[in-house]
């Protein structure tokens, strides 16, 4: 391939440009957070009280823990599965996850809901937007367990304070913070993703004397309002936010119209292509075919995880970049090296694009410039919004951009950055959830396995798996890999949720109609351990260098991938491939590396 004089220096500048800026933002100590359990006063509910209740004590067959859509599906799939008596243990008060707990206003899915919301086929539901709001899959989130009767033996406000294995009687028991012991056969951790707070550790955020909330707990008795309402209440207040990714991208504009004003404080912008929401065509969806809803996922997935696909049916701002990638016929006579070479220009090309529409949206050209992303596309998870740029037009919006130092520190009245100190009366935490921290003290408690061995201990090191979702000496043991576990990560998460939900489901159907217990055997665990650690990396982002590469942040360990624990990786090829692995395992019906021993005769029950 010969390059063009100007494809060369513009990949050259692109290279010096993205390489500065990321110099200048690595600071490890930006890796430090607090431990949320010590800021209980973060924490709290503020959308539905506490009920008092008696304890439970009783016997079921499976228990779940989490009411996101991940414990959701699994429970759903189980009584699929006719494994009946499913409870449901979760800390918030009622089932939705992410979604119960996200009820900032502009909260919405950047995935689109017809590949994003599950089982949308099985409930005859069609989303009301394309992209639908927080509040429409909040709702959703009970219907479905409204649904399956998932309700029925459900428990809220109520955490899990530990959890431990009884051979003999071959279940497990598990205790709560309201005094339950519940016992059961199965046992599966649907902890997810977006539950364990990450609040910055900051110096002197604790002594901050205005108000102070994390997104996921919007205090609309503070800001008045509502998701979809004016926030009456921050007319006389200064605000700012700390955070510039997905969440901060949603809320800056409710905020920049309801505010004395906004400053919103930025370490690194993030990405922002066009979003165009829309109400669903319900022509459109009469002309729907059966299975259509897993045919459009699988493609969308496809499509972002770099698979070649003969059509896209999404075709919005997620598939638009590897589109351009996946249509180039060309790519497939070039070498490894030239084709990695065209795909850095393509990414040049597509940023220079985002770069240009904040120059046609923002007046100011200083904060236009300060506004532009400079790394590789995929260095960061895009953000998309109609509204969030042109919010710094508004003269009551201000970004303080601390040219990738972060936030200094904060004062009893203000935050300071590059040494000026910025009065707020109030500071948002629009700063996401912990990815990863231990596993173990992200879910909230310990689990003992056989011979006493604590999951704390054997995972001391990183996790260690079987496919992701079992792991050796913990018998009957399902989780839902959240990122970094062994398991799959892709844009759609909900996706990986509902296969490896099903997944589980089927594995538990299978171990009752057999009347066995199963626990995956070292040898198997370390054969796959093994494969994950040693083939570790997202396919879609090319070598091994790109994260090295990147901005820092969250997905390359503020810039410092390798020292992140080995076994803190997900499965090593695509999404599809994780899933055809699970799949095939299935059919084989050897239920190849388990260990399977006779389960113990059930307890009678109280009629």
């Amino acid at each position: 391939m010969t390059e063009t004089p100007g494809k060369a220096a513009d990949l050259e500048w692109a290279r010096a440009k993205y390489r500065a800026e990321r110099d200048k933002r690595v600071d490890p100590d930006r890796a430090k957070i607090l431990d949320p359990n010590a800021h209980a006063e973060l924490l709290h509910d503020p959308y539905s009280p506490v009920v008092p209740r008696e304890p439970d004590n009783d016997e079921v067959d499976a228990v779940v823990v989490g009411g996101g859509f991940g414990g959701l599906i699994s429970a759903a799939e189980l009584r699929k599965q006719g494994v009946e008596r499913v409870r449901i243990i979760e800390k918030a008060g009622d089932v939705g996850g992410v979604w119960y707990w996200n009820r900032y206003p502009g909260a919405m899915c950047d995935v689109e809901s017809y590949v994003y919301l599950p089982m949308l086929e099985e409930l005859n539901y069609i989303p009301r937007h394309r992209y639908s709001f927080a509040p429409e899959i909040y709702a959703y989130t009970r219907k479905l367990a409204r649904h399956f009767g998932l309700y029925d033996l459900a428990l809220f406000h109520t955490a899990v304070t530990g959890a431990s294995w009884d051979a003999e009687a071959g279940r497990w028991t598990i205790s709560t913070d309201r005094g339950d012991r519940i016992t059961a056969r199965y046992f599966v951790v649907a902890h997810g993703s977006f539950s364990s707070l990450k609040l910055p550790a900051i110096e002197g955020i604790e002594d901050f004397g205005g108000k102070l909330f994390h997104t996921s707990r919007w205090e609309y008795d503070y800001t008045g309002g509502g998701p979809a309402e004016k926030l009456a209440r921050l007319g006389d207040k200064r605000v700012g936010v700390i955070g510039t990714g997905a969440t901060a991208v949603q809320i800056v504009a409710p905020l920049a119209e309801s505010a004395q004003q906004l400053l919103v404080f930025q370490r690194t912008p993030s990405t922002i292509g066009v979003r165009n929401n829309a109400e669903t065509d319900l022509e459109w969806a009469k002309t729907l075919e059966p299975g259509w809803q897993r045919r459009r996922r699988d493609n969308f997935t496809a499509i972002t995880n770099g698979d070649k696909v003969t059509e896209d049916l999404v075709r919005d701002g997620w598939t638009i970049f590897y589109n351009t990638i996946l249509e180039r016929p060309d790519l497939a006579d070039m070498s490894p090296e030239e084709v990695a070479r065209e795909r850095e220009l393509i990414d040049f090309e597509h940023m220079e694009n985002i770069r240009e529409r904040i120059d046609d949206v923002v007046r100011d050209p200083a904060v236009a410039e300060a506004l532009k992303p400079y790394y590789r596309y995929w260095c960061k998870r895009p953000c998309f919004h109609d509204e969030y740029l042109a919010s710094f037009n508004r003269p009551n919006v201000r970004l303080v951009d601390s040219e990738g130092k972060g936030v200094e520190r904060i004062t009893s009245t203000g935050v300071v950055v590059g040494g000026v100190e910025y009065p707020v009366d109030c500071l948002i935490l629009a700063t996401g959830f912990d990815q990863d921290s231990a596993y173990v003290g992200r879910i909230g408690f310990d689990i003992i396995g056989v011979d006493g061995l604590r999951l704390s201990d054997k995972w001391a090191d990183g996790p260690e798996t079987f496919h992701g979702v079992m792991t050796s000496g913990f018998p009957n043991l399902f989780i839902l890999p959240p990122n970094n576990t062994q398991g799959t990560a892709s844009v759609n998460f909900v996706h990986g949720l509902q296969d490896t939900g099903e997944h589980i489901a089927q594995v538990i159907a299978e171990l009752d109609r057999r009347g066995v217990v199963a626990d995956p055997t070292k040898q198997a665990e370390d054969a796959y351990v093994d494969h994950v650690v040693h083939g570790s990396g997202l396919a879609m982002l090319g070598s091994g260098d790109f994260l090295k590469n990147c901005t820092p942040g969250r997905w390359n360990n503020e810039g410092d991938p390798e020292a992140r624990p080995s076994k803190n990786v997900n499965f090593p090829g695509t999404s599809d491939m994780y899933y055809g692995m699970l799949e095939k395992w299935r059919r084989a019906g050897e239920l190849e590396g388990l260990e399977l021993t006779p389960a113990p005769a059930r307890a009678a029950r109280d009629s």
